[in-house]
């Protein structure tokens, strides 16, 4: 019998802490939640004050019984699942599972796994804390309810399988209403010019830009306006009319969030949110590392403060004092944001003795990636400010007004270790000869420059996720799993880093906003994490909240049922004609995505792939260029009678007047192609098999 029974969420975990506890004591994981709603029925009694109907995991009853036994089998047990809303609720229900008085100390977290928190966390158990719980509870009833009420009208109106969602519809809002603003983007024009001058004495030359005339600024929208500046200034003197120097302070980025890490590792390692929070989690609770074995590598992944420990804070400075000089440290403190929820720190390394180096050979490339950047950022942001030595120049020509700028990294201080991806461009040193005031410079060349005004970009993961922080629509632990959903539901596409709606998310977009507005919206959804937050202080009753929503949503879905009940879903015609029965074809989303259907079904079950063409022809022999998909997602680029009469096939899509010449790629695609073949076979092989068991069984 074992004294003690720590039960945490992952074996990864349970490995970990094993090594900080001594005597007879179990670890031992849940594998995550154990109860649940269930998944064929709404699961809350209405009428019952929204009494959540709680199941037991199906697939889970073998582990429940594991845990049940190793319960009985110990004197006390702890819960030390995750330290946020959703692990204290799976305490909450592994209490109920285990007949575990949720009133006793019972709970235990940490938001490192370090022997010393482990330890100081085993000392002081406390209470199951009722209001994370309910907090949790909250999001999870009504999320169940937004989706198991509007998502019928969506299988009705467009087809079986789709789902609506709190969060997840209005991020398919964002990315629909910014495509639809690029749509409707008018370009102006505008033009620049630039003037490269010579100073005489230093032989050296510079960029100087027009910036208006008398000192007050112009801008430029046409030729015609360009031309008379450049008529004006012919033959002038570009005379030095101001000097400023001056000095510039930069000053480092805070540590990590869940947000900015999914921000910055997709732009510095192209990694998808999805994978950032899976290779964070696994750096949370464990990796075996030469000489320590299974070590914690960073702290809890999940939080919106920028919050760090004094210890933390401590150890900083003993790093960078040793490593890089005592005037490259600065105790340094970031102001978290009002409504963040600080009961963890920000993301940062557990032991800055175990540098990136150190560890990269017991850690996978990704692990080594992301491990390197959480350290870097967070050493980084305890360093010193860089500063810069800058120059300003005001350079008049015939009363026209040049202005040339430059700067100079005179102390590096934390960007000897870590700039944020977004800065740095900006931040290049460009460099300025010492000009004196009333100098003449020499005219070296004179460039106007057109150019047009762009629509704003489409979302990114990262950029989407900056905006839906900003906006206050959900939290740390929704951010990837909400944009992971609307891809695999096929609502958004991914192309080359952006994010783009697909014909069915533009549909289901305009069927929620025309029908659900009051809900599928920024305003409601930032208003209902608000609750949510003071449902975690105590300061707000769960299911008041829930009733305040139930009473005029129901009302508002039987309205929309009934007004929907004869449309009848116009289907998106495509250009190809049906060869068996000469119909148009209509465009259909199957399970991988577009397909085209004969409209005359059932009289004509013709069905055959959606293909997408583009312009240029291809470049071996002339004919229609198609764009596929590899199972990895990568587009590439084949010629329509490819195997038939051309072999052509590339990465890269074709240009227009590209001659044609031999690559290496064809094989490589091939074998992407064919992992997905086989992989789809081999599916359908063990589908076949199950049906065939499951009818000799009836």
């Amino acid at each position: 019998m074992a004294d003690k029974l720590i039960i945490v969420e992952s074996p990864a975990k349970a490995n970990t802490i094993k090594k900080f506890i001594g005597g007879s004591t179990k670890v031992v994981a849940s594998m995550g939640h154990i109860r649940d709603l269930p998944k064929s029925k709404l699961g809350i009694n209405v009428e019952n004050n929204f009494e959540p109907e709680y199941i037991n995991i199906r697939g889970k009853g073998d582990l429940i019984k594991s845990l049940k036994k190793d319960a009985n089998n110990a004197k006390k047990v702890y819960l030390a699942t995750d330290p946020d809303r959703e692990g204290e609720a799976i305490a909450w229900h592994l209490a109920y599972i285990l007949g575990i008085d949720e009133h006793s100390s019972c709970r235990v977290t940490f938001n490192e796994i370090t022997k010393t928190a482990v330890q100081k966390a085993m000392k002081e158990p406390r209470t199951l804390d009722i209001n994370l719980i309910n907090a949790q509870q909250a999001r999870r009833v009504l999320d169940r309810i937004v989706g198991y009420k509007i998502s019928p009208v969506l299988w009705k109106k467009v087809r079986r399988g789709l789902s609506a969602g709190r969060v997840q519809s209005v991020a398919v809002k964002l990315i629909v209403d910014r495509e639809e603003e690029i749509e409707k983007f008018i370009p102006e024009e505008y033009w620049n010019i630039s003037a490269i001058l010579k100073d005489e004495e230093s032989k050296k030359t510079f960029l100087a830009k027009f910036y208006g005339k008398n000192s007050k600024k112009l801008e430029l929208h046409s030729k015609e306006e360009v031309d008379k500046i450049l008529n004006d200034i012919k033959k002038g003197k570009f005379i030095v009319k101001e000097v400023k120097k001056g000095e510039k302070k930069r000053t480092p980025a805070p540590p990590f969030t869940t947000s900015t890490l999914q921000q910055e590792a997709s732009r510095k390692l192209g990694f998808s949110l999805k994978k950032t929070m899976m290779v964070a989690q696994g750096l949370y609770e464990g990796v075996n590392v030469l000489d320590r074995g299974s070590v914690g590598l960073i702290t809890y992944m999940r939080t919106d403060s920028t919050r760090i420990s004094e210890e933390a804070r401590g150890s900083a400075k003993e790093q960078i004092i040793a490593k890089y000089g005592e005037e490259y440290y600065e105790n340094r403190y970031y102001k978290t944001k009002a409504d963040s929820q600080d009961a963890h720190e920000a993301i940062r390394p557990t032991y800055l003795d175990l540098e990136p180096d150190r560890v990269k050979e017991s850690l996978s490339n990704d692990q080594y990636k992301l491990y390197r950047l959480i350290y870097n950022r967070f050493l980084a942001s305890q360093m010193s400010q860089a500063i810069y030595d800058t120059i300003s120049a005001n350079i008049e020509v015939n009363e026209y007004n040049f202005k040339a700028n430059g700067q100079t990294l005179k102390f590096k201080g934390f960007m000897t270790l870590y700039v944020e991806s977004t800065d740095t461009e900006e931040e290049e040193d460009t460099q300025m000869p010492e000009l004196k005031e009333g100098q003449i410079v020499k005219e070296e060349k004179i460039e106007p420059k057109q150019s047009f005004t762009e629509p704003p970009p489409r979302y990114t993961e990262a950029s989407l996720v900056k905006a839906l922080e900003e906006k206050n629509i959900g939290r740390p632990s929704t951010y990837s799993p909400t944009i992971t959903t609307i891809l695999e539901r096929r609502y958004i596409e991914k192309e080359s880093k952006q994010l783009i709606p697909t014909e069915l998310g533009r549909t289901v977009n305009k069927l929620l906003i025309e029908n659900f507005q009051d809900i599928i919206n920024v305003e409601f959804t930032s208003n209902m994490e608000n609750k949510f937050d003071r449902i975690a202080e105590g300061n707000e009753n769960w299911k008041n909240t829930i009733k305040e929503f139930y009473d005029p949503f129901q009302k508002e879905v039987e309205k929309v049922e009934k007004e929907l009940e004869h449309v009848e879903l116009v289907e998106e015609v495509s250009d190809v004609p049906c060869e068996k029965c000469g119909r148009m074809m209509v465009i259909k989303y199957g399970r991988y995505g577009k397909f085209l259907a004969c409209p005359g079904y059932p009289e004509c079950k013709n069905a055959k792939p959606f293909v997408v063409t583009i312009e240029e022809p291809c470049p071996k022999c002339g004919a229609k260029v198609q764009i596929r998909k590899t199972k990895k997602k990568r587009n590439y680029y084949i010629c329509e009678n490819n195997p038939k009469s051309c072999d052509y096939i590339s990465w890269n899509k074709p240009k227009a007047g590209e001659k044609y010449e031999e690559n290496n790629e064809a094989e490589e695609i091939k074998k992407e192609i064919e992992d997905k073949n086989s992989k789809t076979k081999t599916t359908r092989r063990k589908s076949k098999s199950s049906t065939k068991k499951t009818k000799s069984k009836r």
